[in-house]
């Protein structure tokens, strides 16, 4: 059984925003990848960008240099 742990989730307001976030995050080295949008967060497009939460600063940080629009930053279990 996989271990449920505290990670960072960016939830999109649309697929294409999502994917432009992707790029620019593995540009940056980021490890992260897109997931469906978990049910704990129950508005967005259904993507989502799953990271580790020690990533958090670097993540809102690309977020805010690229302008990429996204819904919001979680705190989630899974």
């Amino acid at each position: 059984m996989r271990v449920k742990k505290l990670v960072c989730v960016v939830s999109f307001n649309n697929t294409t925003e999502a994917i432009a976030f992707e790029e620019e995050a593995k540009k940056k080295g980021l490890q992260g990848r897109i997931i469906p949008l978990p049910r704990q967060i129950s508005s967005g497009c259904g993507l989502a960008w799953k990271d580790d939460i020690e990533n958090i600063d670097i993540i809102k940080e690309l977020l805010k240099e690229t302008q990429i629009p996204f819904k919001e930053v979680h705190q989630i279990v899974l």
